[in-house]
């Protein structure tokens, strides 16, 4: 049946009456580590795009702290770049302007802003500070940028230098303004954060009241709000996002959710009946758990594109959730586990025809006519928060602290054609090589760590006759935020040891070999 359609609900925002900082995005590959940085010092953060109409940026004027200006891939001095809105330095709270940040700023109040000589600054570099706060007289800090600062506006000085940058830090407009030309919220900046907590405390005075206790209620409370007496519907697959919210959604609504869990053959060993004994068992939910293997299998036989694979995943999730949805009567409401990462990666920095929000389904996108109104309690939260949601709301450690999986799971680990055979072999390999990472201590060592059948076959020898058998690549990477990673530098004698117990216990595999590329220019998945 369809469910009847929920009139408009916007529920108050998850983070009211904190304090806050507005980051606005002028397109810089780092602005959500900014906004992550911020949070970590326990101040609330919202990312706009610099296109934003002020009022949007400012919000709630009376708890807003500060302003902070991100990086971006442009020259202040292009024809349509973009362009710092002045009444932003003038809202009487301290800016910080980082990268081209800081050469708008310059630009803006009457500064010279022109091509750096020898072609910029980029990677590691010894930043020399006289007056920076939080930064030692000798340091490293990661700039990346081909322009460069060659005059102050009147009323500036400067607070650090490096070689090819006399003016890499700076402080002006009556003190309100303070302009890193590096960027502090990377991790190859040695006292970054330090940086940050300085201009966080000391220059905006923003109170760290932002921490998962205080949200974990707030939330409880929105959801009963925006529900009311009505029945929710979450997609469950078994991961961080979903599995804290159905946690979360249980302990707001009680009987009145309903988890719909697919089995779609693609997951790694054991984990349907984890999902299954954890959240239908061991916390109560009234779950569903579908097993819709053999279609996805089916409509999966004889592909071997990637991106074919993803659409049919996607699309046959879409009609078995769907099916299943419309069977629950009084449903009015589709929870998801939608992050901020979500929303902000979704909005063109400089705004135009591509800045609008799409909608972020976990399972898909679902067809119009099932008119369910969205519950999304983590839109405002980043991975690491949701993972500390999930440890208060008591789920065990196998899953808040578990390592990424693709949305179509094995589908993308398996390259060539998928099928059951091929499948139950690089679950078998995962299932050992995740046993012995978590029996050495690396698997929380490492950020995310698997195996990839290849649609390659070697020759070998196995006792006394040739083998012409697969080859199966080991994958693990090092990262703070995903965005870049590079490959874990795992011992020889724990690789040699994964890979003869493969070669041994796993029927079809004679050869294993371990990826050693970092992101860029390799992707973390193979496909």
């Amino acid at each position: 049946m369809t469910a009847p359609s929920a009139a408009p609900h916007t529920p108050r925002s998850l983070a009211e009456g904190q304090d806050c900082v507005a980051i606005v995005d002028f397109g810089s590959q780092f602005t959500q580590l900014i906004a992550r940085r911020v949070r970590e010092h326990g101040v609330f953060c919202r990312i706009h795009p610099c296109s934003a109409p002020l009022d949007e940026i400012v919000g709630d004027r009376s708890h807003l702290k500060g302003v902070i200006l991100s990086g971006g891939p442009r020259s202040v001095y292009e024809e349509g770049a973009p362009v710092l809105d002045r009444r932003l330095l003038e809202l009487g709270v301290p800016v910080l302007g980082i990268c081209y940040g800081l050469q708008a700023t310059v630009r803006a109040l009457g500064g010279a802003v022109e091509p750096g000589s020898g072609g910029g600054e980029y990677g590691r570099t010894e930043l020399h500070a006289s007056d920076l706060p939080g930064a030692p007289e000798r340091s490293v800090v990661w700039m990346s940028h081909g322009d460069r600062t060659t005059r102050l506006p009147d009323g500036f000085r400067t607070l650090a230098s490096s070689e090819g940058c006399p003016f890499a830090a700076v402080e002006g407009f009556d003190g309100r303004f303070l302009g890193l030309q590096f960027h502090p919220e990377v991790t190859h900046t040695e006292h970054g954060s330090s940086m940050l907590e300085r201009f966080l405390r000391d220059r905006c005075g923003a109170a760290a009241t932002w921490e998962m206790g205080s949200f974990l209620e707030h939330a409880i409370e929105r959801v009963r709000e925006q529900v009311g007496e009505a029945r929710v519907i979450c997609g469950l697959s078994g991961g961080v996002d979903s599995s804290t919210l159905a946690v979360l959604l249980q302990r707001a609504l009680g009987e009145r959710l309903t988890c719909v869990f697919v089995d779609n053959g693609l997951l790694r060993a054991g984990e349907a009946d984890e999902v299954v004994s954890t959240f239908g068992g061991h916390f109560g939910v009234d779950l569903r758990a579908i097993d819709a293997s053999t279609q996805f299998l089916g409509r999966l036989a004889g592909v071997t594109d990637p991106e074919q694979k993803r659409r049919i995943i996607g699309k046959t999730f879409i009609d078995v959730f769907a099916e299943q949805a419309r069977t629950i009567d009084d449903a009015r409401f589709l929870a998801q586990g939608t992050l901020y990462p979500d929303v902000i990666e979704s909005v063109a920095a400089h705004g135009g025809p591509t800045s609008t929000i799409k909608t972020h389904h976990n399972v898909g996108g679902l067809p119009k006519d099932l008119q369910f109104e969205l519950v999304e309690p983590f839109r405002e939260l980043f991975k690491d928060e949701v993972r500390a949601l999930g440890r208060l709301l008591g789920l065990p450690e196998s899953i808040v602290a578990r390592h990424p999986f693709p949305g179509p799971g094995l589908a993308v680990r398996v390259l060539g054609e998928v099928n059951a055979e091929r499948l139950a072999v690089v679950r078998e390999a995962d299932l050992i090589f995740r046993d012995e990472l978590t029996k050495s201590g690396w698997m929380a060592r490492t950020s995310q760590a698997f195996c990839v059948l290849l649609p390659v076959r070697s020759v070998g020898v196995m006792g006394d006759g040739r083998s012409y058998e697969s080859v199966l690549a080991l994958r693990s990477v090092d990262t703070s935020d995903f965005m870049t990673a590079d490959w874990s530098r795992l011992p020889h004698d724990f690789l040699a040891r994964v890979s003869n117990r493969i070669i041994n216990e796993v029927p079809g595999i004679n050869r294993v070999v371990y990826d050693v590329s970092s992101k860029p220019p390799a992707t973390i998945e193979w496909e």
